[in-house]
This record gives structure tokens, sequence and C-alpha cells, in this order.
């Protein structure tokens, strides 16, 4: 058991990252990776959701879809789980931490429509994850999804202060880099534990 849980947290982390492999979630990783802070307040809303909707759709997949047999329900069903658990996300930085309520802006809500978010909660339905194994999936994959907006907030940070071609600057130097930390990714493709 305890491999099957390593093999799961090295696969969602490097081997099949949600940004970088599986090009998941791709909107906050662009929007919010300007500054290491920023970033790193989105990575823990992230890590936080993923885990609770990894939590819950597994509830709602076993406990009521399958029964019920309604297992073509399961793309709304868990719309509607994340939606709620980022809702409490959001009252909550609301309330405790607002600096960092208006530094996320936008990109709050976003995690709803978060295809990274969703996908970790069909991924782990498709792969008949058990309680364990779908929590450590969102998790970790949560973890991962941190991995790469770090990663790319600081390449970011150290672009401001680097020479290059005028036509590069802002948004396309962006894009550059985030492709070649994606490239750096592939390195990890075929990875076996054990």
């Amino acid at each position: 058991m305890l491999i099957r849980l390593l093999q799961i947290s090295l696969g969602a982390i490097l081997v099949e990252n949600f940004i970088l492999v599986k090009f998941m979630g791709i909107c906050p990783f662009l929007g919010v990776s300007k500054k290491m802070d920023t970033a790193f307040g989105m990575s823990m809303a992230v890590i936080f959701v993923m885990t609770l909707a990894s939590i819950f759709t597994w509830m709602v997949d076993v406990w009521l879809l399958r029964p019920l047999e309604l297992e073509y329900m399961q793309t709304v069903a868990f719309i509607l789980v994340i939606a709620a658990l980022v809702q409490l996300v959001e009252m909550f930085l609301q309330k405790s931490v607002p600096s960092l309520y208006s530094a996320l802006g936008i990109y709050l809500p976003l995690i709803t429509t978060n295809c990274a978010v969703l996908g970790v909660a069909l991924l782990n339905a498709e792969a008949s994850y058990t309680f364990i194994e779908a929590t450590v999936s969102g998790f970790m994959g949560g973890v991962g999804f941190t991995l790469a907006l770090l990663l790319f907030a600081s390449v970011r940070e150290r672009l401001q202060f680097a020479d290059y071609p005028k036509c590069f600057e802002g948004f396309p130097i962006a894009l550059v880099s985030a492709a070649l930390l994606a490239l750096a990714f592939m390195g990890f493709s075929g990875l076996e534990v054990f």
C-alpha cells in the first residue's frame, strides 16, 4: 500500500504534473505567476481545494453516483462540489487574509473552473482509487501544481532583470519560459517507482 501511495505521489508531482505535462490549469499558471508571494498564496488555495475536492468527489461518486448508476453525471456533480468548496475558500480568505484575497483577484474564483481541480476528481474516479489513494492523489496533484507555479514564478521574477530581444517583452517571453519548463519536465516521463 505504501509503495502504491509513493507511485501516486511521484506520478502526480513529476511524471503527470497537471500543469507542465497534462497542461491543465494553465490560466492561473500564467496569470498569477508574476510574483512569488501571489503564486504561493494561489498554490496553497489550490492544494486545499484539490485535496478537499478529491475527498468529497470520491464520496459523491462512491456513495451516491455508483450505487444509483448515475456515473454519467460525474462531471456535473463534481463541478457542483468544487464550486461549493471554492466559495468556502473565497469567503475564508476574504475574512481572514484580505490582502491575499485582493492579490489573487479574479484567479481565485477561477479555481472553480480550473480544469486541474476537475481533472484530479475525474482521474480519481476513472482509476477507481480508494479513499486514501484519491486523497493522496488530490493533495500531491496540488503539490505538483505548487512546484510548477513556484518554479515559473521564480523564473518570471528573474526575467525582469534579463536581457532579451524587445519583441519577446511581456507575455511572449513568459510563454517561451513555460515551454522550456514543460520540456524539462518531459525528462520525468517513463519514470517508474520500484
